[in-house]
């Protein structure tokens, strides 16, 4: 039976199913009083809460339009996407809207002292599993780049279309124009890594981009360092990174020495001088050393590593995701773009989403009974032939375990194709980061024709599937497995905490308790 907390709205108008959504999900939360914060990605809501004791977690699983949860920093809903950027909007009214007239403190059943004991336990077990230097850090790196991924798609699939404007001799007045727009944020992407890395690591954003900025300006071809003229874009973002990290710390020390009367006017100098030389004089040389280095080195891997290499990169990017390591990836794969238009990882990457989809189509034929996954399937599917995984990750093949092994078998032998035709000398890359799955043929990129790279790439995707569905389809479920998954009465009694519970009115879940083990999947690693 679906839960009494999401009625269809009479109409069942889109605006309707959004706003029940929200406002089944409000309560849940503690009420706005407890709302810290509310922000979206492409397929979680994110929430910053006061008191994440106040949650009542299972009836949140248990609606139908929430997928899965996930807690890390901010409390995160997993709605797919599109629901996403609308619910969130009437989230948000209705968080207000109880501001305006309730009072402000969350209502609450426990004492004080209750609430402040499971709290307490609750943070210690977060920063425990979470909050290591290492995992804050990458954390940090992915908030500098994540935002720049849309001008990245949209540029990038602007140089696709030129790029086959310009092979089919077509519109030959329109190529120059689109090529502008193309480039343009490339060229001036180390401004904007600047600007992002200051805001991010406590300084003024315009001073980091204004440091970054020396990186790209035509004149430093007229500097000297260690022996050589430096080049405009030299080390680029790694450059810009490591210019804005110092040009924060610069100005937080003149914050503490200079005295107020001068700070408007010495702070600001000294930190564009002293970051900025050491930037010339140093970082754009290492930084230049280090961005050759990866790029000669992922080329070196793939066209002597071929399909071995593929394969262990398809195989375990998913792996990597769930434990917050992908995102040391995000740079290296900015550097490439940078160095030669295009990453050669990403295709190879993204087959760990083909393997996700031909997984859940060999557990959606596997389970003719269990209406709740299958209609998740139905819903999700979509999004996953666009290379959005979380839907499926957290709705179908991790909580049901097996599935999720056997999608990162297909997504390896889908990276290993890829890989192969790398090592034969067809490199095939991408011109953005972010979209995978169908949504990366616009943004195809290589050393070869686009007909080829796209065979190289489809081909790629249908192993993937047929791999990961026939993997699945054979050894993705134990006989107890299917005969409980195949009965919806026991499904639905089972303990929820039980990889074969499956709720009749809602999605598989992700466990919390035993599988805490496990980090949630990230945004922009799809």
């Amino acid at each position: 039976m679906a839960p009494a907390e999401t009625p269809e709205p009479s109409g069942n108008t889109g605006s309707d199913r959004n706003r029940a959504t929200a406002e089944a999900i409000l309560p849940l939360l503690g009420g706005a009083a407890n709302i810290a914060s509310i922000a979206h990605c492409m397929t979680r809501l994110r929430l910053g809460l006061h008191d994440r004791s106040l949650v009542q977690e299972e009836p949140l699983k248990a609606l139908p339009a929430v997928l899965g949860v996930v807690e890390d920093e901010t409390y995160q809903i997993v709605l797919g996407p599109g629901t996403v950027a609308r619910v969130t909007p009437e989230f948000e009214r209705l968080v207000e809207a109880e501001r305006t007239t309730a009072p402000a403190t969350p209502e609450a059943a426990p004492t004080a002292d209750e609430l402040a004991e499971r709290g307490a336990a609750i943070k210690a077990a977060r920063k425990a599993r979470n909050a290591t230097p290492f995992k804050l850090f990458l954390r940090r790196i992915a908030n500098i780049f994540v935002p720049l991924i849309p001008a990245l798609i949209g540029c990038g699939i602007i140089a696709g279309l030129n790029g086959l404007l310009t092979n089919l001799h077509w519109l030959p007045s329109l190529v120059p124009a689109l090529a502008a727009l193309a480039s343009g944020f490339m060229s001036l992407i180390a401004v904007f890594v600047g600007y992002n890395t200051a805001k991010e690591f406590g300084g003024t954003p315009i001073l980091g981009g204004a440091v970054a900025a020396i990186i790209v300006f035509p004149g430093v071809a007229n500097v000297d360092a260690f022996g050589q003229k430096l080049s405009p874009g030299q080390g680029g973002v790694l450059g810009a990174l490591g210019a804005a990290v110092l040009a924060v710390y610069v100005e937080k020390w003149c914050r503490r020495w200079v005295p107020e009367a001068l700070d408007v006017l010495v702070t600001p100098t000294l930190t564009v001088i002293v970051s900025g030389l050491v930037t010339l004089y140093g970082l754009m040389y290492v930084a230049g050393e280090v961005s050759t280095a990866i790029g000669d080195f992922a080329n070196w891997l793939l066209a002597n590593g071929g399909a071995g290499a593929g394969f262990v990169l398809g195989g375990l990017f998913l792996p990597l995701v769930m434990l917050g390591l992908h995102q040391a990836l995000i740079p290296i794969h900015t550097t490439l773009i940078e160095q030669q238009g295009y990453t050669v990882l990403l295709p190879i990457l993204a087959m760990a989403g083909a393997g996700q989809v031909g997984a859940a189509a060999a557990v959606y034929l596997r389970l003719p009974r269990n209406g709740s996954i299958r209609r998740t399937i139905r819903s999700a599917l979509p999004a996953g032939f666009l290379g959005v995984g979380e839907p499926l990750i957290y709705g179908v093949s991790l909580p049901l375990g097996r599935p999720f092994i056997t999608a990162c078998i297909g997504g390896a032998f889908g990276g290993g194709f890829v890989g192969l035709f790398n090592q034969l000398g067809a490199a095939v890359g991408s011109t953005a980061i972010g979209p995978s799955g169908w949504a990366l043929f616009p943004l195809l990129d290589g050393n070869k024709g686009l007909g080829e790279m796209v065979v190289v790439y489809g081909g790629g995707l249908l192993a993937g599937y047929a791999v990961g569905f026939v993997v699945t389809y054979y050894f993705g479920f134990t006989k107890t497995m299917l005969t409980e998954l195949n009965a919806p009465a026991e499904a639905e009694a089972a303990p929820a905490a039980e990889p074969s519970a499956v709720p009749e009115s809602g999605p598989v879940q992700v466990r919390t308790g035993a599988d805490d083990a496990l980090e949630p999947v990230a945004e922009g690693s799809r």
